[in-house]
């Protein structure tokens, strides 16, 4: 049986665990590994690594720090191809969803170095009073836990630990057990391109694990992205425990058209946004806002997504499976009791794939004339079905964003207007906004926002970690 091995002072060390979780190909539904639900001693360990590490790898300079993260960079970029069939057969991602994810993966490495020359430089002042002079100065705090999620196993992973290694502290990561296969090959990465032992550590297992590393004495806080059910708690437990927290949590995205938007160019966009990745991203729309008057952009949206189903490795594949069956089942849930609030415009269920595969698969899938109260419209569903809703005008349309659901993640606009854009941007309270984008993904230099019930703790995830791995002391110097 292959068993994932754990990943600790740049070894791969089998469990010693007798619990384990398979992982599965989503497209064939077969079994491809087993993760190990890792004991406490193994996470202590992992966690005994990390403190150890931190005491030399904190006084490294900054550019030995970037040198680490280069050389992470250029072998990622090597092996790009080999990422990318990960995710394919571990996630269920159509082959350019992969590459697209190692290429973000590869910005927010770039990012963390140049985080590590620019916004963690310090500050001074002198002669704040004769003959003293007083400077702010970082620190890094120590080990860290980074919980990364099924969706996005990668990019979650490089909008933490880059980070983590420009600022000196250190990371044990605990990857979902649905997609861990990917976490293993970044663990061999950062071992070829030298960085030391302790830096990073991965452990597998389930919440279980994660309760344990949480609460470890040793860890300083905890990076975070998922669920908002799970963030809520996991933010609950680390704020008893006095740690610091940046939780990156759910949402339930929409995108408003206008009359006067570009309607072809809105519905190619709108049809990315809601079933790329299957739905299954956190910027991902998942509510068309129509004001009165786009009527016309509904029919161009529907016929658009009828999409090819299938294996990601398939170059005629559209859409690829859920990445797993407990996934599958809450989206056939929700197209379920759907009837029950709008009208069925597109029926994903009906939607095979090309070839005879036995994976989780289900195609778009559009509900019009929902109702703004119904689960359909304020639910996150995370797969590929998206809500029709109405709105008389572009207040209306406003005041249904910032009121209907709890989230705050992202928030699209498709319009000619400069003046209503701007109104847009303004108005709505959320923490990723765009204008004629379907999915308003920030560069990695910028951090992921998030508002309400989307974002908890510390700081967000990217290079709002400076607030997050290190504090500022202050220094007030006098020579006699």
């Amino acid at each position: 049986m292959n068993v994932l091995p754990n990943f600790i002072d740049n070894d791969f060390i089998p469990s010693k665990s007798t619990d384990t979780i398979p992982i599965k190909n989503p497209a064939f539904d077969s079994v491809i590994a087993y993760a190990p639900v890792s004991l406490e001693e193994e996470v202590d360990r992992a966690v005994e690594s990390g403190v150890k590490a931190f005491e030399k790898f904190r006084k490294t300079t900054p550019s030995d720090r970037v040198g680490y993260l280069m050389r992470i960079r250029s072998i990622m970029e090597r092996d790009t191809d080999l990422l990318a069939k990960v995710l394919v057969d571990n996630h269920g991602r159509t082959y350019s969803e992969g590459v697209g994810e190692v290429r973000r993966s590869l910005e927010n490495i770039e990012a963390a170095a140049s985080l590590a020359y620019t916004l963690a430089k310090g500050e001074k002042m002198v002669n704040i009073s004769p003959d003293i002079d007083q400077e702010l100065i970082r620190e890094p705090l120590g080990c860290f836990a980074v919980i990364t999620p099924f969706n996005i196993p990668l990019h979650a992973w490089s909008s933490y630990v880059p980070y983590a290694i420009a600022l000196g502290a250190t990371v044990v990561l605990k990857p979902s057990e649905i997609t861990p296969m990917v976490a293993n090959e970044v663990a061999r990465i950062m071992k070829e391109a030298g960085v030391p032992a302790g830096v990073m550590s991965v452990v597998h297992g389930d919440g279980r694990v994660a309760e344990k590393l949480v609460k470890h004495p040793d860890i300083q806080g905890v990076g975070f992205i998922g669920s908002t059910r799970t963030g809520k708690t996991l933010y609950e437990t680390v704020a008893k425990e006095g740690k610091r927290a940046s939780i990156n949590a759910g949402a339930k995205n929409h995108i408003v058209v206008m009359p006067d938007a570009d309607m072809e160019k809105t519905a190619d966009a709108v049809v990315s946004s809601f079933f790329g990745m299957s739905g299954q991203r956190c910027l991902a729309g998942s509510n068309l806002v129509v004001v009165k008057g786009a009527e016309k952009v509904v029919p161009l949206v529907a016929s658009r997504s009828f999409l090819k189903l299938g294996y990601g490795m398939d170059r005629e594949t559209e859409m690829g499976p859920m990445a797993s069956k407990q996934g599958l089942e809450r989206v056939l849930k929700y197209i379920e009791i759907g009837a029950g609030f709008g009208e069925p415009l597109v029926d994903g269920r009906r939607n095979k794939p090309v070839k005879p595969l036995n994976g989780y698969f289900v195609g778009p899938t559009i509900f019009k004339d929902v109702p703004p109260d119904s689960p359909l419209a304020k639910e996150e569903i995370f797969g590929p079905v998206a809500s029709i809703l109405n709105a008389e005008t572009l207040d209306e349309a406003i005041d249904l964003i910032n009121k209907n659901t709890p989230f705050g993640n992202a928030a699209s606009i498709f319009t000619s207007n400069p003046k209503t854009a701007r109104e847009f941007v303004l108005d709505v309270n959320i923490g990723n906004v765009g204008v004629n984008i379907g999915v308003p993904q920030p560069m990695a230099y910028f951090p992921l926002g998030g508002r309400k019930q989307s974002f908890f703790g510390t700081a967000h995830s990217r290079v709002d970690t400076l607030r997050f791995f290190t504090d500022h002391k202050i220094v007030t110097t006098r020579w006699w």
